[in-house]
């Protein structure tokens, strides 16, 4: 491995990394403390498109993280900025906690499809609806392709099953915004104005949080929280940099070993 140079910023995955849905990871809200106390810069990432992003800060004020919302940059942002640029008209097939993050966004006679993660639209009617409009040439927009999450009652299927779903049966590829993209990680990194090897990835998620990072030259933790099973970090090449039990372990290793 390259030289790296001193690190500058620490991205951090929420969802299984610093809480799981209601519930802190033991003694994350004193690590991030911690962290924060150093010269690094934290930002917050994450693919969540169940709420928006005012509902995910009460969600983290509640458990009594101290974050703040320029701080957190989310795959829904991702997914309106390309919206906007593209300027179409999408139908939103997303939980109706996160529509707020699109107010202004123009939604009749949708011309595009973008799918996030969406429990309880994601029934025949509603697809086969998003299927007629790709077959008609309306484009795909996948806030991102998670196999599957972590919820307190255990693991459930993510929005990739119902993305992949679409592609295959429309012949047509989605463009996917949130982790693990190149361009997600990359506009994350802008404003703390490092490059991805003055920056670390800690997350639950081998594939999304790691090796998107490790794919452009970020180091990546993985933490054994979440969606965490065995020997994840088998499943990626090349491994992550780190893996460790959960968030407080790889801020003391970040402390210990990257200052």
């Amino acid at each position: 491995m390259a030289a790296r140079r001193a690190l500058k910023a620490v991205l951090v995955d929420l969802n299984g990394t610093l809480h799981i849905e209601d519930a802190a990871v033991p003694g994350a809200q004193e690590a991030l403390k911690r962290l924060r106390a150093t010269s690094v810069m934290v930002r917050f990432v994450t693919n969540t498109t169940k709420e928006s992003k005012k509902d995910l800060l009460e969600r983290l004020k509640k458990l009594e993280f101290e974050i703040s919302e320029d701080e957190i940059f989310t795959s829904l942002t991702a997914a309106r900025n390309l919206i906007e640029q593209k300027q179409v008209r999408p139908m939103l097939l997303v939980d109706d906690r996160a529509l707020p993050d699109f107010t202004g966004v123009q939604t009749q006679d949708p011309n595009a499809v973008v799918i996030g993660l969406a429990p309880e639209h994601f029934h025949y009617q509603l697809l086969n609806q998003a299927f007629r409009l790709l077959l008609d040439g309306a484009p795909l927009i996948a806030i991102h392709k998670a196999r599957y999450y972590k919820r307190k009652d255990g693991l459930a299927l993510g929005p990739g099953p119902f993305v992949t779903a679409l592609e295959y049966a429309t012949d047509t590829k989605a463009m996917v915004v949130g982790k693990p993209e190149k361009t997600f990680f990359l506009e994350a990194l802008r404003d703390a104005d490092c490059a991805p090897e003055e920056a670390v990835m800690i997350g639950d998620d081998c594939r999304d949080d790691v090796d998107g990072a490790q794919n452009i030259g970020m180091l990546g933790i993985l933490v054994k929280t979440g969606k965490y099973k065995a020997a994840d970090e088998e499943k990626i090449n090349p491994p992550p940099y780190l893996t460790c039990e959960s968030f407080p372990h790889a801020v003391d290793h970040i402390l210990q070993h990257l200052l």
